[in-house]
């Protein structure tokens, strides 16, 4: 399936809105709090399947930032929202940059849609510099309540998903890129309905509670396994 202009407004994304103080406007701010907690002010920034730069735009601010997706009309589409971001269309397993070219690289919900993850993760940690910081996000595998929502779950919804795997594996890679885990976390149960016959809105107050409180707040305190994405923050190794 292409990545076009479709591709927003259908599977996991037929339901999202793009407006201020969506769940998705509020995922974007807590990936940009990441970035600047994570990085050096005025430093090289790279968002790896920018989409239309709604989070890359946020950090113009604090980074001198780049932006790349293999989706041609989500670049173009990103023009307006960035004003000084450099956007190239690229695919994440074969990155037009240099060696250690950039502080902070995010790659947010892409690996999963990728046919060799693992090349792409070998390339991220060949374009951060040594000392740099990995934000990468993924479905969880390993979901508490995944089990609750069975062939529904939302991982599982997009068929472009076509390299779902387990926390462990996702960890391997990064490592094996030359990472360091500093830290890795879930972004709470927004994946409602999880229990039949309740109205969502109820369950969205009581499930979703937590990881909303996380992404507003920016206090990180969900388990791995609480969520339905796991966010994984690595560092480069320091050359010895």
């Amino acid at each position: 399936m292409p990545f076009d202009e479709n591709y927003f407004s259908t599977h996991t994304y037929a339901n999202i809105t793009f407006a201020k103080y969506s769940m998705y406007w509020w995922s974007n701010r807590f990936f940009a709090m990441l970035a600047r907690r994570n990085g050096r002010h005025g430093a090289r920034l790279l968002e790896v399947g920018s989409g239309m730069g709604h989070l890359v735009g946020q950090l113009e601010d604090t980074f001198e930032t780049y932006g790349c997706d293999i989706n041609h009309w989500a670049v173009k589409r990103s023009k307006p929202v960035v004003i000084n971001t450099n956007l190239q269309t690229a695919s994440a397993q074969e990155l037009p940059f240099n060696d250690n070219s950039f502080n902070v690289v995010i790659i947010k919900h892409i690996v999963e849609h990728l046919p060799d993850p693992q090349k792409a993760i070998q390339e991220l940690g060949r374009v951060v510099e040594p000392g740099g910081t990995l934000i990468l996000a993924t479905p969880n595998l390993d979901s508490l309540l995944k089990p609750w929502k069975g062939d529904r779950w939302i991982g599982y919804q997009d068929p472009t998903h076509i390299s779902l795997k387990r926390p462990a594996e996702w960890v391997s890679f990064i490592k094996g890129a030359g990472f360091t885990i500093k830290r890795i976390f879930a972004d709470g149960f927004w994946d409602v309905p999880y229990i039949p016959l309740i109205p969502s809105a109820i369950q969205k107050l009581t499930f979703g509670s937590l990881g909303g409180f996380q992404a507003i707040t920016g206090f990180i305190f969900l388990p791995m396994r609480w969520g339905e994405s796991i966010i994984v923050i690595a560092r480069k190794q320091e050359d010895k």
